[in-house]
């Protein structure tokens, strides 16, 4: 492309050169013959002007006298009737240009010019428009290099750019080149690659949400499923329920297994999309408290719920499910002594505290725990951010309330026509 701008322009300046540099040259060169046949016309008329004026005067008229007259070295030649012909300069030979003029006393006035002067001056004329049309060349040449480079160079590197994102780096470069309509490739490139940029990170964010979300229900369906094959052969009628009951369990597990996997694929669309409506909280906090027993009676450990009942809470119940799984999982792995869900009404809002009698959170982390990568006991970091924004999808909120010991609060809107 360098090439063919380079080529374009200087075929354009080649053109227009040789249009008006022929037409120039035309025009200049019948305008030197023009100003030479009236300069030999001029020069008759002069001589004939003093050869007139020196008869009058009875002057001497001769070679000598007017050969001073006469410019360069033209031919002249005077007959002044009755003498002789007076003749000065050389007479050229080949082509002439010639003037005559008659006196009022019959003389005669002949003056010639070679042709070759009018051909030399047309030469040099020829000369300067060449010498005017290289320069014009050149610089039209150094020109059009810098204004392919100027074009070809920001296509270059907008086709880098192109091939950047096409690899898989959406970074954008925000570069301009000072040309609109380059410049306004380069805005459209740098909005893609900002979308795709996007795009990566929600892909990103989700894989490793799902990645840590799963995690929790997996572990407590496969607790579920060993109780299932311990009670798999028993023949007395408790154990059969027992079987019945765990499965049961099991089956509702992988429900919310599922509620949890398009609500993180929902969230990963549109984070603003939610499917919240009323529920009974009791149900909740009780299925999440049953879920958790057997887990919690492994390590010795127990987890009780108390508080207010029957409140009715606007929001998820597979998402609310998680938030507070994440909170008991957390206490689980983290914590120590009895874990506690109390819940308690506030204004237009029910709340759901969790609490253990473990260390607690270091004072160095704060609030800081809901963010993504931060954590203190060398985890992924990523449980509480994700429980945070399944609740804020939901409107609520998810809240430390107390580092030593720890009260984690999940605040969600009342129902109100309960309310009222």
């Amino acid at each position: 492309m360098r090439r063919r701008l380079i080529q374009s322009t200087l075929a354009v300046v080649l053109v227009v050169l040789a249009v008006f540099g022929a037409s120039l040259m035309l025009v200049e060169s019948r305008t030197i013959e023009e100003s030479a046949r009236e300069s030999v016309r001029s020069e008759a008329v002069r001589v004939a002007s003093v050869v007139e004026s020196r008869l009058v005067a009875d002057e001497a008229v001769s070679a000598r006298t007017l050969r001073t007259t006469v410019e360069g070295n033209r031919y002249v030649r005077i007959d002044v009737p009755g003498r002789a012909p007076i003749v000065f300069g050389d007479r050229p030979g080949g082509d002439v240009i010639e003037a005559r003029q008659t006196g009022a006393h019959g003389e005669q006035v002949l003056v010639q010019q070679s042709d070759e002067t009018v051909r030399d001056e047309v030469g040099r004329m020829l000369l300067i428009i060449l010498a005017v049309a290289v320069l014009a060349i050149i610089a039209a040449a150094i020109l059009a290099v810098r204004q392919a480079h100027r074009v070809v160079s920001p296509l270059t590197d907008l086709a880098e750019t192109a091939e950047r994102l096409g690899s898989g780096d959406p970074r954008p470069r925000h570069r301009r080149y000072g040309v609109p309509e380059l410049d306004r490739v380069a805005d459209v490139l740098d909005a893609s690659a900002e979308r795709i940029g996007r795009m990566i990170t929600a892909e990103r964010r989700l894989a490793a949400d799902a990645s840590h979300q799963l995690r929790t229900p997996l572990t407590a369906l496969s607790m579920r499923l060993e109780e299932i094959i311990a009670t798999a052969d028993a023949e007395a009628p408790e154990d059969r329920a027992l079987v019945t009951e765990e499965a049961t369990i099991a089956l509702a597990q992988v429900e919310r297994l599922t509620d949890v996997v398009q609500r993180l694929l929902t969230n990963s669309r549109d984070p603003k999309s939610g499917s919240a409506v009323a529920f009974d909280l009791d149900d909740v906090v009780k299925q999440q408290t049953e879920e958790w027993k057997p887990a919690y009676r492994v390590e010795g450990r127990a987890i009780v719920r108390s508080g207010r009942t029957g409140m009715r809470a606007i929001g998820t119940p597979g998402a609310v499910a998680q938030v507070l799984a994440t909170c008991i999982e957390n206490a689980l792995m983290h914590g120590g002594g009895t874990v506690a869900l109390r819940t308690r009404a506030t204004g237009n809002q029910v709340v759901v505290e969790i609490s253990d009698e473990g260390p607690g959170v270091d004072s160095s982390l704060g609030s800081r725990v809901f963010e993504r990568t931060v954590s203190g006991h060398n985890s992924t970091g990523l449980g509480l951010a994700v429980a945070r924004d399944l609740a804020e999808a939901d409107g609520g909120r998810l809240e430390l309330l107390q580092l030593r010991p720890p009260v984690f609060a999940l605040f969600l809107s009342r129902d109100t026509d309960q309310a009222t």
